[in-house]
């Protein structure tokens, strides 16, 4: 039997002299369309809190009499129970307590519909149906089944309520995004397979709050908060990382993956939940900051919360609540790793939609959660749910972990040039950090820009003040390496007019282009200046300190007075081939120096190469018929500018292809095809990923990456 009709359990009571309970239909088919929950699971019958929906009970040879017997319904979650006396009434429910009803013509001798409906405030979770059927002398009762209770968007009383059905299609119903990574000057995107209809998702995300930390120690407890969706983003941001508890995925940002699977190589939640559920609670290696968010974007639109993944450019990790972050270079522009704040060219977190009743209207809406484990809160791993709005009007003090969440967006950035030990430059960078702010748009695969919804234009001016008289008198508590500060001659602090210097760089350049970059410099003084230009390029990964420089520049320049100068600078594929790959970001950092003055400014530029295009064609169109084959075209066009040896085209697909599938050349020349054709045939519907990547042996990884989003229906 599967959820529509089940056999009924016997519990206790007379088993003769009158009707008896045979059968209980749960209306699978109607009850999950009515509550939008198609699909989500396979062997429970999923519901959504503070909507009725209705069962059929069939009795055997007995007719039943309404008269002599009434049923009281059961609802149990845990070892809490609550009792429904079943009215027979037309009356539309109340929605603040549970209630049943049969309306008039849902009575029949051999069968009755009772219609019950949840309240609003309805804790998530797995619940237990009996019924007692009750005369003057007797009880029996029956076992009817269980039900799934989630979170309901729909309803207007619902804490999690949308207004507009394409915002609860995009955020709740839609099982496929878009994760946007790279730099701000250079953007790139990854399709993700939420998962969420994939068979066991549901069950996978109900058993994540079985196993948590707050249901192991007080069950009774857990149950009854869990009807807050605050509490629930809580628990469930903590549990995807496993810092704390039987969590879901191990980070890892550096080193071999080899015990695990490279985080890059994810494309959905589904396996990633699964593999989890199946392995006793065993983490799942590796994850980075877009699978933490997409897994939990995941969980949270099972449970019926509206969640979207969102993406922060040159995102600060601010390690001290300073709400500044400080970087060093050397005088020569060499970026230094002696500081415990760090830049993320792109971090990636959750916003999920619900009203804040713990704080009051205002705070209502989109809340940052946030489950890459960074900084521990309230002694977790787990950031947030903090309202974007306290973001953007810096209300500091906003639970949860606002001041956290507004450095990752808006903090200062305090630049400083050392020599033996000495501090000889400072400048501050207020736009750098939280450049721009993601997500995917509603309907669409264009971003949305959601900047100004986290960064007001106007501060306030005595916040303003307060930071002008920090940033120029004050480093931050934290001190490392023992740096002096000394007279800065020419600097921001003592000289003015003096120097400004920019740097600009092509950010759209292609791997196996030429990257040019310009370095130009204003002098602001009345006078003539001799100057020296060091500038060179470090490779990095997007959460990391820069390596070592694979390029450099020295000259020594004259400008004039009033002067603009600008200083071009190509660095060729021969320079860089060697080192970089589709993942790696290039920080570039020039510091120019006045000869008499000894004053030092620096500018710096972060950024990425587009990679080689692989495409990804499907033969008949992009919607493919469940357990049919269809053929799959992949190629790529070398724009390299020599030959590579040991070129590799290899394409999988979670759902879609048994192993990978690759295509191989020896020598693979400037303008040639690589190429390869694979037969797909999908065994579930929804949507599926096919995976490219390119490499040579002229790289140590991956050059470039492709994702193609299918569309499997039933036939």
């Amino acid at each position: 039997m599967d959820c529509m009709q089940q056999t009924i359990h016997y519990i206790s009571g007379p088993n003769s002299g009158h009707c008896q309970l045979k059968f209980v239909n749960f209306e699978a088919h109607e009850n999950h369309i009515s509550h939008d929950t198609w699909g989500l699971s396979q062997k429970h019958l999923v519901l959504r809190r503070g909507k009725p929906f209705k069962v059929t009970l069939l009795f055997g040879s007995h007719s039943w009499n309404p008269r002599t017997e009434i049923p009281v319904l059961e609802v149990w979650l845990g070892d809490m129970s609550e009792r429904i006396p079943v009215q027979f009434s037309d009356k539309q429910f109340d929605t603040q307590s549970w209630s049943a009803r049969i309306y008039t013509g849902d009575m029949h001798p051999q069968s009755v519909t009772i219609h019950i409906c949840s309240p609003v405030l309805s804790s998530v979770g797995l619940y237990h149906l009996h019924m007692h059927m009750e005369t003057i002398c007797s009880r029996r009762s029956y076992a009817l089944g269980t039900f799934v209770l989630l979170c309901n968007p729909w309803l207007k009383d619902d804490q999690v309520y949308m207004p507009l059905d394409v915002q609860k299609q995009e955020y709740i119903k839609s099982d496929c995004g878009l994760v946007y990574m790279g730099t701000h000057l250079n953007i790139s995107r990854r399709p993700w397979s939420f998962g969420q209809y994939e068979p066991g998702v549901l069950e996978a995300c109900l058993q994540l709050l079985q196993v948590s930390p707050q249901h192991l120690s007080d069950k009774r407890k857990d149950y009854i908060l869990r009807a807050d969706p605050v509490y629930l983003s809580k628990v469930i941001c903590a549990m995807v990382n496993c810092a704390d508890d039987l969590g879901i995925l191990e980070g890892k940002w550096q080193g071999s993956y080899q015990d695990g699977v490279n985080p890059t190589e994810w494309s959905g939640s589904a396996d990633i939940l699964l593999q989890w559920a199946s392995s006793n609670y065993s983490p799942v290696r590796y994850g980075q900051c877009w699978v933490f968010a997409s897994v939990l974007c995941t969980v949270m639109r099972v449970l019926g919360i509206p969640s979207r993944v969102v993406t922060v450019f040159n995102a600060a990790h601010d390690s001290d609540a300073s709400l500044k972050i400080e970087e060093y270079y050397s005088s020569t522009g060499e970026k230094l790793h002696i500081s415990k704040d760090s830049i993320w060219n792109f971090h990636v977190w959750v916003e999920c939609w619900m009203r804040r009743t713990d704080l009051g209207a205002e705070f209502d809406g989109w809340q940052v959660v946030d489950p890459t484990p960074q900084e521990k809160s309230a002694g977790i791993y787990c950031c947030g749910p903090c309202p974007v709005v306290a973001i953007k009007h810096r209300c500091l003090g906003t639970p949860y972990d606002s001041s956290f969440i507004y450095a990752s967006v808006d903090a200062d950035i305090v630049r400083l040039i050392v020599r033996n030990g000495q501090v000889v430059g400072r400048t501050v960078d207020k736009e750098w950090v939280g450049q721009l702010i993601y997500t995917k748009s509603i309907g669409s695969d264009r971003p949305e820009n959601l900047t100004q919804t986290y960064k007001s234009k106007k501060r306030g001016q005595i916040a303003i003040k307060e930071e002008m008289i920090n940033q120029i008198h004050q480093m931050s508590s934290s001190t490392y390496c023992s740096l002096q500060s000394s007279p800065m001659r020419g600097g921001t602090a003592d000289m003015s007019p003096g120097l400004e210097v920019s740097l600009n760089i092509d950010g759209r350049t292609t791997l196996g282009d030429s990257i040019i970059m310009c370095v130009t410099i204003t002098n602001q003084s009345n006078s003539p200046r001799d100057l020296v230009e060091h500038l060179n390029a470090q490779l990095k990964k997007y959460n990391q300190s820069p390596q070592e420089i694979f390029w450099k520049s020295h000259k020594q320049v004259r400008i004039q007075a009033g002067e603009v100068l600008k200083l071009y600078h190509t660095i060729s594929p021969s320079e860089y081939e060697s080192v970089l790959a589709c993942d790696d970001i290039v920080n570039m950092a020039v510091v120019i120096k006045d000869v008499r003055t000894k004053e030092r400014v620096l500018a710096a530029q972060e950024f990425n190469l587009s990679t080689p295009q692989i495409i990804i064609e499907i033969k008949g169109g992009d919607s493919i018929q469940m357990k049919k084959e269809h053929t799959a075209h992949v190629s790529l066009i070398s724009t390299f500018s020599k030959t590579l040896n040991g070129a590799v085209l290899t394409v999988k697909g979670f759902g879609l292809l048994q192993g990978k599938h690759e295509a191989r050349l020896t020598l693979l020349q400037p303008g040639d095809k690589i190429e390869k054709e694979v037969t797909i045939m999908a065994t579930s519907p929804g949507t599926k990923l096919l995976m490219a990547s390119f490499s040579h042996s002229h790289s140590p990884r991956i050059v470039s990456r492709s994702f193609h989003t299918v569309s499997v229906v039933s036939g």
